[in-house]
């Protein structure tokens, strides 16, 4: 075995003992046991330790250096080492020497054979003294060998002996070092306890000075602020003494920037009360902390403590925590009082916006109204039974007025809504985000109502409205409808809204429809029918299976609807009212119905129906009327042109109000009329107030053929006003004419009316009224139910026929354009003619055979008015039944105008 071998610390048979350096980096077992420890490597030639030793587990020293146990393992290892080197020095020697002996035997043995080869006889002398030298020579090599043999068992009991006492050295040092730890521990514990204790001291002398620094930035950071409100207002009396002429104060300033800021910024006052408040917990903090024993964080979280419960500083004790603790507890209570009136200000804030309508609407496909009128009523009645159909609809209205009283005063509408529901919201349609929260973007149609008062400020808002829906960002699913009050004004809107946007003018509406009515007694009821949604109305809708049909055939394939025109493809999806017989539907073309309701009609088997007879009755020719207009309107010559185009030549327009007579043909010539192009009639300017007596007297009020009574302009904007004039106008021409009758004809006629007595005043004036026409513009329902149960007049209301338009026109856009044909002055109309044009007296005929009969007359009839019945039924059911007619039943039909 080599030195390196022996020596080496990996050898697997050396024993392992805690080296110097291990007492040296270890510590206490007390205070880190699980410390790795390092072993110093001892030869193979030391004997075992028991094998019931453990190494002791010595505390380190951190005083003891490694200079003081370096000594003795340096001469023990050398000491062993020369040891050693001795006993393998003798060992190579003694193998040398067995090694010598063996090559001279084997020499001598080698030269007596080859001696004996040579002379057998001669050396057998020799031989003798050979052996004797070989047994020589093997004594001799036998005591080198029990010498050296001798030397290794002395050198080997050496070694043996030094290892057990380098043992027992061991023991002994182990020994000592057990002493010294126990020494240098009784060293630490004194040395820890010493610099515990100045640690104490010297942490004891650094909170007290953090403590006393605590309390002063505390109160530091309260006296700023009052150091700043002094030093603003020095300097803010300084710059008034300096500057006379400066108004505004530096207080004042601050107060304006701080109210600017609270204003602008909607989480100003959260944000504060929370910075108040986390200051208010900070200060309290330091300010315990500069007064009590306890740590920072334990101060900051007892003092939200005092904040948030002001009961918690009743355990409290000293001077000092005292009055910290009342005075963060009572800022505690500012603080949450405070967070109590934000708190009850923004709920408050909240309700009151959904009580006064600022919330959005999360609505779509419903119908938006924007604006508030006399009007809204009957829009909402007709809306509410347009969607009585499909279950109930949506309706939001939006109006510059306060939601609370617009919900009273729809609460007050005696009417059923019949499922539809209308949400009410607070805003101006002229501001984007107005329209936004009533998702205008959603909605299938809008109204647009015009505001009572001013046509011209209200066309002009209603323009504006126009230009603020056409700006939605979103784009409009719908259309828009929108109520004008001047025919003028139309064209703008229009060039404004495009192809979005549907007119519905309401003087121009109404105007022509009181001439209509003038001319045919009773079609104000017939229009009420046709343009409300109670009873029959105009729908369109494609029917595939009748394509390749020809519209005569196509006027008998409804039960229960009428046909009354075609919308056509190939022209643009232009409605054609009352077409030819022979015009056949096209692929893609509409078929325009009266019907009940969209989901009552379909086209069934033609029915059998009997050729019609021809006929040949001439028209009667038109005879000139004798009309009288009561009062003054703004589109009054708009009246006069259409009158003009109805009325025969020869007739007369008495014109009866309160302008001066020099004005009135500068006041038509501004609006547009044109006095020389007037064919037909002849203007008979009269001056006087229609609601006095003496004045109306002055008048031929029994020789008029047509009273139309207009709602003055002067009183327009009010509609109680102008419904109270037109009631006494009313009732004074009906007085006067019943005074004028002859009493002959009073008593022809008083056998044809109700039971009123003979001598009452309301029966003379039903008398009156079997003489001339009277139509009055009324503005309010209540008026009209008053007129309706005295049967004094053939009236007209305004609102209500209005309404009606917008609804059906809100509903279905195409249909504005059946109503504009209707009442223009050229195309088709509806009228009321005699049943003599078309049957016999007691002729039995089906509606069918009649709606044939009228074909021959290019009429298509709608509806009839029995002799003795007070309403007329448009779309009758059964229309193949046959019944007896009367010549004096009369029929309502399409024909062109005359």
């Amino acid at each position: 075995m080599s030195h390196d071998s022996e020596s080496s610390p990996s050898s697997s048979r050396d024993w392992f003992f805690p080296s110097p350096s291990f007492i040296h980096s270890t510590s206490h077992p007390s205070q880190s046991p699980n410390y790795p420890r390092r072993w110093t490597t001892i030869p193979r030639h030391s004997p075992p330790s028991p094998p019931d030793w453990k190494p002791s587990k010595t505390p380190t020293f951190r005083s003891v250096s490694l200079s003081d146990s370096a000594p003795y393992g340096d001469r023990k290892y050398s000491r062993i080492r020369r040891r050693v080197d001795f006993t393998r020095r003798s060992e190579k020697s003694s193998k040398q020497e067995e090694d010598g002996a063996v090559l001279e035997q084997k020499r001598g043995v080698s030269n007596a054979v080859s001696g004996g080869k040579q002379n057998v006889l001669s050396d057998k002398t020799a031989s003798g003294e050979m052996g004797i030298r070989i047994a020589c020579q093997r004594i001799k090599v036998r005591w080198k060998m029990a010498f050296s043999i001798a030397i290794l068992i002395t050198a080997f009991g050496s070694l043996v002996h030094k290892n057990f006492s380098l043992h027992n050295r061991v023991i002994e040092l182990q020994d000592q070092i057990s002493n010294l730890n126990i020494r240098l521990q009784a060293c630490n514990l004194l040395d820890s306890v010493d610099t515990n204790t100045m640690l104490q001291e010297s942490d004891h002398l650094s909170s007290k000075g953090l403590k006393i620094l605590a309390l002063i930035v505390s109160l530091a950071l309260l006296s700023i602020p009052i150091f700043i409100f002094k030093y603003i207002d020095h300097v803010s009396k300084l710059r008034s003494s300096e500057n006379s002429s400066e108004k505004v104060s530096l207080n004042k300033q601050l107060e304006y920037r701080v109210d600017v800021f609270l204003s602008v910024h909607p989480y100003a006052k959260p944000l504060a009360l929370l910075v108040a408040t986390l200051m208010l917990i900070c200060l309290g903090g330091l300010a315990l902390f500069g007064v009590t024993d306890d740590s920072l964080a334990d101060c900051l979280w007892l003092s939200w403590t005092f904040v948030a419960d002001s009961g918690n500083h009743a355990n409290s004790e000293g001077i000092g925590p005292r009055l910290v603790s009342v005075s963060i507890s009572f800022g505690g209570m500012l603080i949450f009082a405070m967070m109590l009136g934000l708190v009850s200000d923004a709920i408050s804030e909240k309700f009151d916006s959904l009580r006064k309508g600022r919330s959005e609407v999360v609505e779509q496909n419903h119908t938006l109204i924007l604006g508030w009128s006399d009007k809204l009523g009957s829009l909402l009645n007709q809306l509410a039974i347009a969607n009585e159909s499909l279950g109930g609809g949506i309706v939001v209205v939006m109006a510059e007025r306060d939601k609370e009283e617009m919900e009273l005063d729809i609460a007050k509408m005696e009417f059923d809504f019949r499922g539809t529901s209308v949400i009410c919201r607070s805003g101006s349609p002229l501001i984007l985000a107005d329209l936004k929260k009533v998702s205008v973007s959603k909605a299938r149609s809008i109204i647009v109502l015009a505001e009572d008062g001013n046509a011209d400020q209200s066309d002009a808002r209603a323009l504006r409205t126009v230009l603020s829906l056409t700006g939605v960002k979103e784009g409009l699913r719908g259309h828009i409808v929108v109520e004008l009050s001047d025919l003028d004004n139309e064209v703008l809107v229009k060039l404004v809204g495009g192809e979005l946007v549907e007119t519905v003018v309401a003087h121009d509406v109404i105007g022509r429809l009181m001439i209509q009515c003038a001319r045919q007694p009773g079609l104000a009821q017939i229009w009420e029918d046709i343009l409300g949604f109670e009873n029959c109305e105009f729908y369109i809708k494609r029917w595939p299976q009748l394509d390749g049909m020809q519209f005569e055939d196509v006027l008998i394939s409804f039960p229960d609807a009428i046909p009354c025109g075609v919308k056509v493809a190939s022209h643009g999806g232009k409605i054609i009212l009352n077409p030819d017989d022979s015009y056949v539907l096209q692929e893609g073309d509409e078929v325009l119905v009266i019907a009940e309701d969209d989901d009552t009609y379909a086209p069934a088997t033609l029915p059998m129906v009997k050729e019609a007879s021809f006929m040949h009755i001439a028209r009667p020719a038109r005879k000139p009327q004798k009309i009288l207009l009561c009062g003054w309107r703004r589109d009054i010559d708009d009246m006069i042109v259409v009158l003009d185009a109805f009325l025969a030549p020869g007739s007369e327009l008495w014109m009866f109000n309160e302008v001066l007579e020099n004005e009135r043909e500068k006041k038509l010539i501004d609006g547009g009329l044109d006095l020389t192009r007037l064919v037909n009639i002849t203007l008979v300017n009269r001056e006087g107030n229609a609601v006095i007596r003496r004045n109306l007297e002055s008048l031929p009020l029994e020789s008029f053929d047509s009273i139309l009574i207009l709602a003055d302009e002067s009183v327009e904007d009010s509609a109680i006003q102008a419904d109270s004039r037109s009631l006494a106008t009313l009732l004074l021409i009906r007085d006067i004419q019943a005074k004028r009758l002859p009493f002959r004809e009073a008593m022809v006629t008083r056998s044809h009316r109700g039971s009123f007595s003979q001598g009452s005043w309301i029966g003379e004036m039903q008398q009156a009224s079997d003489r001339s026409v009277i139509i009055s513009e009324i503005l309010d329902p209540r008026t009209k139910n008053l007129l309706s149960m005295s049967k004094i007049s053939d009236y007209v209301l305004s609102n209500e026929l209005v309404s009606m338009a917008l609804a059906m026109v809100a509903e279905d856009r195409q249909i504005n354009d059946v109503l504009e044909e209707l009442f223009a002055e050229e195309g088709n109309e509806l009228h009321i003619r005699y049943a003599d044009l078309y049957l016999h007296e007691g002729e039995e005929l089906s509606f069918y055979e009649i709606i044939l009969r009228a074909r021959q007359r290019r009429e298509i009839v709608i509806g009839y008015r029995l002799a003795r019945a007070e309403r007329a039924v448009i779309n009758p059911p059964a229309k193949s039944e046959r019944r007896r007619w009367s010549v004096k039943d009369v029929f309502v039909v399409i024909t062109e105008k005359e």
